[in-house]
């Protein structure tokens, strides 16, 4: 159920605040991007047919880039509606993974630069998760949903630091690989 998914990352955004169809997007990429992404060519049909079920509203009238979007009531209970339904499990798709997977292919030498690179990805992620729980902590108008904005960088956090951790084990374990069957 893609579009129930959808459809909640957008209400959620605009119970927030009203915001103009680019700052849906930019708000999907730079708030909920660490845990949730949208391609950006649903922006506007999600919003068009979010509006056509009036569950938000278009702010002035106009059909112009810069209309501004609101929850309206229904929407609001929708989005209700959607947060308790249960979770659905999506299956990941990791290209660090099926590469590694395949690792005899290209070498260990391959290996452990891709692994370097998601040592570098993942320092940066936690940075940006520092930076991003700052921000939480000294804007006062977040005060309400602080709490539970927390709760997702914080797993953030965690996942990113359990990454470096793996990453430091695997490069143990390709460079016991580059050294050779004695070594094992």
């Amino acid at each position: 159920m893609r579009t129930s998914q959808t459809d909640t990352a957008f209400l959620g955004a605009l119970s927030v605040t009203p915001m103009t169809g680019y700052a849906v997007r930019e708000s999907i990429r730079d708030v909920l991007g660490h845990f949730w992404n949208e391609s950006f060519g649903q922006i506007y049909p999600a919003l068009a047919r979010l509006e056509k079920a009036k569950l938000i509203r278009r702010e002035g009238g106009k059909r112009t880039a810069s209309s501004v979007f609101a929850i309206t009531p229904a929407g609001t209970e929708r989005l209700r509606q959607l947060l308790s339904e249960p979770v659905q499990v999506v299956p990941p798709r990791n290209g660090l993974m099926l590469r590694l997977f395949f690792g005899r292919q290209i070498g260990p030498d391959a290996c452990r630069a891709l692994l370097a690179q998601a040592r570098a990805d993942a320092e940066q992620r936690l940075a940006g998760y520092q930076a991003i729980r700052r921000e939480i902590d000294t804007d006062d108008e977040l005060a309400p949903d602080r709490p539970y904005w927390l709760l997702t960088i914080s797993a953030g956090e965690h996942n990113t630091r359990a990454a470096l951790a793996w990453v430091d084990e695997s490069l143990a374990a390709v460079d016991n690989l580059a050294a050779g069957p004695d070594t094992q």
